[in-house]
């Protein structure tokens, strides 16, 4: 296929990937997907574009990959499988394209774009920020960062997917680097909120009109507005976990420990998750960590 009009795959249909995979469908893409909860594969392709079997068959249709996983461990996974010859990286012909959406470690993104050029893939780092209901709308942001050949490649994948897509460097690691920076800020805002709420319900204010205040005052964020209404519901499906920010604050920390750099807030958010995991909400959406607070009653 042409270089404006690629094979496209997407790996991790999870509550991110499926809506991105939706997208890319409805910008006239027949993507191939690949997913460990194979009935989830299936269910997309009746709609539209091939569930594969395997991830090396995915990886040998498609002239670009899209991976949309929990972390860097997964993105091995992904990329070499188990046994380092079973993922897609194998399979993938010289020239493809290899798309990194997960929150990682800077440092591990650059070594990784040097590991694939030795394949002859071409890699963009390429974080993601939205949440479920804009990957499902094509409208969340993407982080990248990459070589101006990636970019070629991708051809218009990338804006089938993204209402933003920011180039911010033509090599690995500046995607990711912005990318831990955003979480620094959602993580902190999502335990200031919590914080917030918490004393709210501890001092008897009614949550509902307390709500309604702050969304319509200086003190809102967007976390607020969106954590805090699960809060009001009594609804911790996650979303996005606990543990996805006690993953992602731990990034946050090691990469101001490398250079020395003191992060005050995000070490006591991340110590928040962390308690908040280790109290048994790890699986829930992360609006839980404001059961780590003593004395309130939630909705």
């Amino acid at each position: 296929m042409s270089a404006s009009q690629p094979a496209v795959g997407l790996v991790g249909l999870g509550a991110m990937g499926m809506g991105m995979a939706q997208s890319l469908r409805r910008a006239g893409h027949a993507p191939h997907v690949f997913d460990l909860r194979r009935e989830v594969a299936q269910d997309f392709a009746r709609d539209g574009g091939t569930a594969c079997e395997t991830l090396a068959e995915l990886g040998a249709r498609c002239d670009v990959v899209v991976s949309v996983v929990v972390n860097a461990a997964q993105t091995e996974s992904v990329l070499f499988g188990n046994d380092g010859d079973s993922g897609v990286a194998a399979r993938m012909r010289p020239g493809s394209l290899f798309v990194m959406c997960s929150t990682v470690d800077p440092n591990w993104s650059v070594a990784l774009e040097a590991r694939l050029a030795r394949l002859g893939i071409l890699y963009l780092d390429a974080p993601i920020s939205g949440g479920a209901a804009k990957a499902a709308s094509g409208q969340i942001t993407m982080m990248t960062a990459g070589t101006p050949e990636a970019y070629a490649r991708a051809g218009g994948v990338l804006d089938a997917m993204a209402a933003k897509v920011y180039r911010l460097g033509d090599k690995a690691g500046a995607g990711s680097k912005v990318k831990i920076i955003n979480q620094l800020l959602a993580g902190v805002h999502i335990a200031a909120a919590a914080e917030a709420m918490a004393l709210g319900l501890r001092e008897g204010v009614d949550p509902a009109a307390l709500y309604e205040v702050i969304t319509h005052s200086a003190g809102n964020s967007w976390m607020f507005e969106n954590r805090m209404a699960h809060v009001l519901a009594g609804d911790y499906t996650p979303l996005s976990a606990v543990d996805i920010f006690v993953k992602d604050l731990g990034l946050v920390l090691d990469v101001a420990r490398a250079s020395k750099f003191p992060l005050p807030l995000s070490s006591t958010a991340h110590q928040m998750f962390m308690q908040a995991s280790t109290a048994g909400f790890a699986r829930e959406d992360d609006s839980a960590v404001i059961k780590i607070f003593p004395g309130i009653t939630l909705p």
